[in-house]
């Protein structure tokens, strides 16, 4: 016998809502593989909330530091590596839904999923085809926790080969401080000149840390 539409309807909308309903540390034990209802002391998740303070911190927390937390192994590390993956592919789809400036929000969205975490500073370039959708991510660069070296000729060599019309520039803060230093506006002048002459736009320079998100061109700086 076929369920009706009501049964089917059911069937999708309990799972969802009972998900909904979960707190986070029951979520995280779910994720990990430990039942909701097991005891807190058996729930590494727990702990993880505990020493992190929120879901994100535990998900943007390196091996090293998860490792430290009691019942946290390697299988644990792992899910919750996958686990944040799936949360970067997700936020990375909703940014190439829609070309720039209206798939502005979600990229927004996707680089703070991306970098407001991060403990090392990581350099990104975005490049963009003739409508303005983003066609390539690169690794420009990764370096401590205030500095990563970038090369303004490597972003526009890579810009040219995957045939870009345009490109974001972004990098985070780990201190927390958004705000543009004296090398972050150096860096980005001559990669906006360096991009001109091979008649390349640069449409902004995000900087992205956990107490918000600078924007070069709104602060006037390009």
């Amino acid at each position: 016998m076929r369920p009706t539409p009501d049964r089917r309807r059911k069937e999708t909308e309990e799972p969802i809502a009972r998900a909904a309903a979960l707190d986070d540390a029951a979520l995280l034990s779910i994720l990990l593989g430990s039942p909701a209802a097991a005891p807190p002391q058996d729930r590494p998740a727990r702990g993880l909330l505990a020493r992190f303070g929120s879901l994100g911190e535990v998900l943007a927390a390196p091996a090293r530091e998860l490792h430290r937390i009691e019942g946290v192994g390697p299988e644990v590390v792992e899910r919750l590596a996958l686990t944040r993956e799936l949360g970067f592919r997700l936020a990375r789809s909703r940014a190439l839904a829609d070309s720039l400036p209206s798939g502005w929000s979600a990229l927004v969205g996707y680089v703070r999923t991306r970098l407001a975490s991060l403990t090392r500073e990581r350099f990104l370039a975005l490049f963009l085809d003739a409508d303005d959708r983003l066609v390539a991510e690169e690794l420009v660069a990764e370096g401590t926790v205030d500095h990563a070296p970038v090369y303004p000729r490597e972003v526009v060599r890579r810009a040219l080969e995957v045939s870009a019309s345009g490109l974001v520039l972004v990098h985070n803060h780990p201190s927390g401080d958004p705000a543009p230093s004296r090398a972050d506006i150096a860096v980005t002048r001559l990669i906006v000149e360096a991009a001109a002459v091979f008649d390349l736009r640069v449409h902004d320079h995000l900087i992205v840390a956990r107490e918000g998100t600078a924007s070069f061109r709104a602060l006037g700086l390009m």
